[in-house]
């Protein structure tokens, strides 16, 4: 079966700095990627390369076994922060419905099989009575559920998300991750987040970076890794957790 995301060698540099050293990463169809790491240490950019937002200096990326200029329209991206003009009148609705517009379609009627789409997104994140209400007025976690939905809307079969829950409370991301988890069962998922514990209990594989990839195919942290994303000596301790982060010691 063809990989869903084939990273090969990538270099990015912004100037005279270099942000991605190296990075090689191949994920199977179905993945749930969780990345780890400091703020500057390249994740952001991590994503954007994957939607060639950002061509890299040198190295290959490839979606389904084709260049990302070829299969762009398989990979949605939920950016970290968008907020929403509480007085603006754009309604949930048309928010979603946005996900819908392409560059070779930025003007005209949506179409039937747009509007079922957008229903059928709604319904996915569980925002399908909140479609007329006024996107600035709902709460963080609500707003990013309308985002994904989206994201949703251009029928992805990857999604990439930087951040997700940094502005939702506990109760809300943990719902949020469960919805995560379902979605995951139709497409390959890649979250970017500070939110160690969270990560470790949710995705299927967890990876560091910080210029350089630090990956090794498992859902198990070890000391190795997080001191190469961070730079400096690490400890991490888990209490009354159902699942391991670290390795036993």
């Amino acid at each position: 079966m063809t990989n869903a995301v084939e990273i090969n060698n990538v270099f990015v540099k912004f100037e005279s700095t270099l942000v991605l050293e190296d990075v090689s990463v191949s994920l199977a169809q179905g993945e749930f990627l969780g990345i780890i790491g400091p703020n500057g240490g390249g994740k952001t950019t991590f994503l954007k390369v994957i939607l060639g937002l950002i061509k890299p200096d040198s190295g290959s990326v490839n979606i389904f076994g084709a260049p990302i200029t070829r299969n762009r329209n398989l990979v949605s991206y939920v950016p970290q922060y968008s907020s929403f003009d509480a007085d603006y009148p754009i309604s949930v609705l048309d928010v979603v419905l946005s996900g819908r517009l392409s560059r070779s379609r930025m003007f005209g009627r949506f179409s039937k099989e747009d509007k079922e789409i957008v229903e059928k997104s709604l319904e996915l994140v569980g925002m399908q009575d909140f479609k007329k209400r006024l996107a600035g007025g709902l709460s963080g976690g609500e707003k990013q559920r309308v985002l994904i939905a989206r994201a949703l809307a251009k029928q992805p079969k990857i999604i990439l998300l930087d951040e997700p829950t940094a502005s939702v409370d506990a109760a809300s991301g943990k719902n949020f991750y469960s919805m995560l988890q379902k979605l995951n069962e139709e497409m390959t998922i890649i979250l970017v987040s500070h939110d160690i514990g969270a990560v470790s209990q949710n995705v299927k594989k967890i990876a560091c970076l910080n210029r350089n990839f630090v990956f090794h195919d498992s859902k198990e942290l070890t000391h190795d890794m997080v001191e190469a994303a961070y730079h400096c000596p690490v400890d991490l301790i888990a209490h009354g957790l159902a699942h391991r982060v670290l390795q036993s010691h």
